[in-house]
Formats: structure tokens, C-alpha cells, sequence
């Protein structure tokens, strides 16, 4: 079985993408819009699309499974952008239909949790990256890393164990209300010894 990131020189709609998580957090995806339009010319959006290929799993059924960057694939067909280069990090071709996503749970390269943190049938899985729908916690989370709150971390949807981690501790009213103030919360949260078995901890190692 194939596990090597073996690049796709021609590149395949972002549309037939198949999405292994069901939410985003929107507020990333924004960002992430917003540094592609700075890329102005089309040999620097060219090159960004060459650094950030997008790992997939080939399925049984020949679709390609997206199991990171679906802030990025999101935001680039946002931007207009019909076409990504992939990289194939597994090949399950072979696995029995009913059988694949048994497999990919085991392999941790699917997070069927939907935007309250509760898990779902796989069947309930969005079919494009069109229709995942925003976690508020998760852009949270994202915020959180970006400022230092956490590292960043190899362990696969590390950012969603975190947004689980502050969905248990802030009111969704509360972010959706005033996302700075609750960011300020959420930083601290990170640094306590509450969130220290989560991947990419850099909090005290004691209490003040």
C-alpha cells in the first residue's frame, strides 16, 4: 500500500475533491482568501499552488479524499480557482467499498464531528467542499495556534481537538458575539494546565 506523498503533476477539479472532515472555521478560510488575492500576478498564484498541494487518499470508488488543507481547498474555490495539484499519501483502491472508511477511521485520516463536536455517521460526510459548514470554535482554535496559543502539531485535526477543548469551555453566543474578547479568553484557557494533553501544548510547565 502506497504511503509516500507521490505529487500529481496534472492537476484535477477542486469540485471532485471529497471532503474527510464536515466543518471548516469560515473565518480561516477568509484569510486564506485574502493572502491569495496578494498574490496578484498569475506566476505567484501559479508558484503558491505548487508549494501547497493538497494530500488525498484514493478511494475504492477512484475519488480523491481530502485529509488536510480543506480551509485551503475552500478558499481557493472561493477565489474562482477550478483546478488543484494533490498529493497522494494512500492508495485504498484495493479496500472494499463498505470497508473503506473503517479503514480510513483506523488510520485517523477521517473527522466525522459536525459543528457541535458531536460525531456523525459517515454517510452524513458533506460530497464537496462546498458544503462544510462553519465551526466558529475551530476558527477559534486557528486564531489561538496563529497567535502562539499552541504549536503547531503533526497529530492529524489537531485544531479541531483544540476548538472541542474551548467549545467546553466558552458560549458559542459568546464568540459569535465578540470574537476578540473571546480569543483573549481562549489564549488563556491554552496556556492553563486544563488543556495539557492536547498536541502542541506550550503552556507553564507551573502555576505562577
Amino acid at each position: 500500500m502506497a504511503n509516500t506523498r507521490e505529487p500529481m503533476i496534472q492537476p484535477i477539479p477542486i469540485l471532485s475533491l471529497r471532503p474527510t472532515q464536515m466543518t471548516v472555521g469560515m473565518r480561516e478560510v477568509k484569510e486564506k482568501r485574502k493572502r491569495w488575492r496578494e498574490h496578484k500576478s498569475k506566476k505567484k498564484q501559479a508558484q503558491l499552488l505548487g508549494k501547497h498541494m493538497i494530500p488525498v487518499v484514493l478511494g475504492p470508488d477512484q475519488h480523491h479524499y481530502v485529509v488536510d488543507h480543506h480551509h485551503l481547498a475552500r478558499a481557493l474555490h472561493d477565489e474562482g480557482v477550478k483546478d488543484i495539484l494533490v498529493t497522494v499519501i494512500g492508495d485504498l483502491t484495493m479496500v472494499e467499498r463498505d470497508a473503506f472508511w473503517g479503514v480510513m477511521d483506523n488510520k485517523r485520516w477521517v473527522y466525522p464531528y459536525d459543528a457541535k463536536g458531536e460525531r456523525r455517521h459517515f454517510k452524513d460526510l458533506p460530497k464537496s467542499i462546498t458544503e462544510l459548514k462553519d465551526d466558529p470554535f475551530r476558527s477559534l482554535a486557528g486564531e489561538v495556534r496563529r497567535i502562539g496559543g499552541f504549536a503547531k502539531d503533526t497529530t492529524p485535526f489537531s485544531e479541531f481537538l483544540w476548538a472541542d477543548f474551548l467549545r467546553r469551555k466558552l458560549a458559542l453566543k459568546n464568540v459569535e458575539a465578540n470574537f476578540e474578547k473571546a480569543l483573549e479568553k481562549a489564549l488563556g484557557l491554552a496556556k492553563s494546565k486544563a488543556a495539557v494533553y492536547l498536541p502542541g501544548w506550550c503552556g507553564p510547565a507551573s502555576d505562577d
